[in-house]
């Protein structure tokens, strides 16, 4: 369990060296998998970032009653989608992005096709490690679903596609957007929160309280994402910026403006910690990771 007096920081560096460790160990497998193939996997997986999602995982089960090392399997399980998803996201065919935190992105490095296939090789590697190692298999296949369902048509993938479609609407909504964010973003948060209460033993009140901070939280994310493309220091993203303004995309800024933004962020963090209100003291860390995103810089 981590310690609820510990600064909020020091317990953030701290979650994401377990979890790095563990998605170190996590990618040891057996000398069938092709060299060239591991070495591309570990690249991006390895390549730094918030640990946003893992972390999420294990303060939702941790606020549950639950134990941080069984959650590991689902923290691991939801990095690896959502760093497929950005080497999938970084594809010419996609953004076509060159830099990824700092580094150059996986298509650069080892070729399209081992890009591609490094992306598939972590979505299904995330399946069997909760499969696998999830003790209660009932409790495993809950979150195989919610991780699923979340990553796919009717979440990550499908919002993937409905960002792309935006860049042509000739005339975009709130509503259309934040149906695309609720999706591309908010769906994957979502399932960090209900795998980690599900594995936390969270009775169906807490599930559905936890599952309205990620979708608030979700969102006040991918607003801020937004803001920081017009506004982020290019070295601290690791990241390119302005390219969402370049291309053309439908973003917060663009449609309702800069203050609106800000404004529609901190009323959605302000929701996200009224959801969690009934956890008391129990949610004092997943209160202040909402704050955290509202005022992140990178």
């Amino acid at each position: 369990m981590s310690d609820s007096s510990q600064p909020f920081k020091e317990m953030w560096i701290n979650l994401q060296t377990l979890v790095n460790r563990r998605l170190e160990e996590a990618l040891d497998q057996s000398g069938d998998c092709p060299p060239i193939l591991k070495e591309a996997m570990s690249y991006s997986l390895s390549a730094g970032g918030k640990r946003l999602r893992p972390i999420l995982v294990l303060l939702s089960c941790e606020a549950c009653g639950g134990d941080l090392e069984t959650a590991l399997p689902a923290a691991c399980a939801i990095e690896m989608v959502h760093t497929y998803s950005l080497i999938h996201d970084d594809l010419p065919a996609m953004d076509d992005d060159e830099l990824r935190r700092g580094l150059p992105t996986s298509h650069i490095k080892f070729g399209e096709a081992n890009a591609i296939l490094a992306g598939d090789a972590l979505l299904t590697r995330a399946f069997e490690l909760l499969a696998n190692q999830i003790e209660i298999k009932s409790c495993a296949a809950a979150c195989c679903v919610d991780l699923a369902n979340a990553a796919g048509a009717v979440g990550m993938v499908g919002g993937q596609v409905a960002d792309l479609e935006s860049e042509h609407l000739e005339n975009p909504s709130l509503e259309i957007l934040e149906a695309i964010h609720k999706r591309k973003t908010g769906r994957l948060i979502c399932s960090a929160l209900t795998m980690g209460a599900r594995i936390g033993g969270a009775d169906p009140a807490t599930l559905k309280n936890l599952e309205r901070y990620g979708t608030c939280i979700g969102l006040a994310f991918q607003i801020t994402d937004d803001l920081l493309d017009l506004t982020g220091n290019e070295e601290k993203m690791g990241k390119g910026v302005r390219k969402d303004a370049d291309h053309g995309k439908l973003t917060y800024p663009s449609l309702i403006g800069v203050e609106e933004s800000q404004r529609r962020s901190q009323k959605l963090i302000e929701e996200a910690c009224l959801s969690i209100a009934p956890l008391g003291s129990h949610g004092q860390r997943l209160e202040e990771l909402a704050h955290f995103i509202l005022e992140r810089d990178h």
